[in-house]
């Protein structure tokens, strides 16, 4: 009893010093974890469990590889001012590599990515943003003098898990679309390794912390569809969760691709939970789909029809 006593009073503790440093309430950072539950579909009953796993989970370290991409993923990441997501993703993870995040450049970036691999292979977490060129040899991606497709060949088999952060490391995306002479592809049908992907044009920062906590709450990763989706966020159709479905202001007229797209933008939205596309009165294009960006066109379609 007196050694479960001391262990409360040692996370209670930790989350004293988290609020403090960020500045915020307890009743905030209690707020983002039913906000974390409510997202993974947990009882209630879980939020003390996630209290505690974000409190005293031990960090497991992560290499970070941007390819053909716009940056996109990681600015959406950057950009949300919920004071626990940003903490979560640079405090409860021990970020060894990201090329955005780091002062190092050049051969210093080069080193402490080899580093990296070298000291935690086996252990590490790949977090992969944009699509790999494999065309050519993947001669139209080049980082450090080898190619994307180099280092993602180096670099993911020794990973512990390799998480697709984005629609274009997940399927290839806006770089795959036809009349691209790059070849870009993602990451599994590129590399031909096992990946957990998280799709969105760009993911839901929300999404990628719930499947983080996943992770540090169970020591596991959450269940995937066919296309390696978590199921939490990409279980249900577009359309079934919308606000808008059955009304007179369905956007089903006017190319909306929600009865074809999983995801679980009604509930969670974009921009700290204000708005998503049809919100905004833009039909869903479907980013969260293999074969996004061709199957999404044209994004406007007045026909009447789905």
């Amino acid at each position: 009893m007196e050694q479960e006593e001391k262990y409360d009073q040692s996370i209670e503790k930790k989350i004293d010093e988290l609020v403090t440093k960020k500045g915020v309430s307890r009743r905030d950072f209690m707020k983002f974890c039913g906000l974390m539950a409510a997202t993974l579909g947990l009882e209630a009953t879980c939020i003390p469990k996630i209290v505690r796993a974000l409190a005293i989970a031990p960090r497991p370290p992560i290499v970070w590889l941007q390819f053909a991409e716009c940056t996109g993923c990681t600015e959406a990441l950057l950009r949300t001012s919920d004071p626990f997501i940003d903490d979560l993703i640079l405090s409860k993870l021990s970020l060894e590599y990201h090329e955005t995040l780091m002062a190092a450049a050049g051969d210093a970036a080069t080193s402490c990515l080899d580093n990296a691999v070298a000291t935690y292979n086996g252990q590490f977490f790949a977090f992969v943003e944009g699509s790999i060129p494999t065309a050519n040899n993947g001669i139209y991606g080049m980082i450090g003098g080898k190619t994307m497709l180099q280092i993602a060949q180096e670099v993911l088999p020794k990973a512990k898990k390799v998480i697709c952060v984005g629609t274009c490391a997940a399927y290839g995306g806006l770089p795959a679309a036809a009349g691209g002479i790059t070849g870009a592809k993602g990451v599994k049908d590129a590399v031909g390794i096992t990946t957990i992907n998280m799709p969105g044009c760009p993911p839901n920062p929300v999404n990628l912390a719930a499947l983080i906590v996943n992770y540090l709450l169970k020591g596991s990763f959450p269940k995937v569809d066919s296309y390696s989706r978590p199921t939490f966020a990409y279980g249900s159709s577009v359309h079934s969760q919308c606000e808008r479905r059955g009304t007179s202001w369905c956007l089903k007229g006017f190319g909306c691709k929600g009865p074809n797209a999983k995801h679980n933008c009604p509930k969670v939205k974009y921009n700290d939970t204000t708005s998503w596309d049809v919100q905004c009165d833009s039909p869903c294009k479907q980013c969260t789909s293999p074969g996004y960006w061709d199957i999404s066109a044209p994004f406007f379609n007045y026909s009447g029809k789905y």
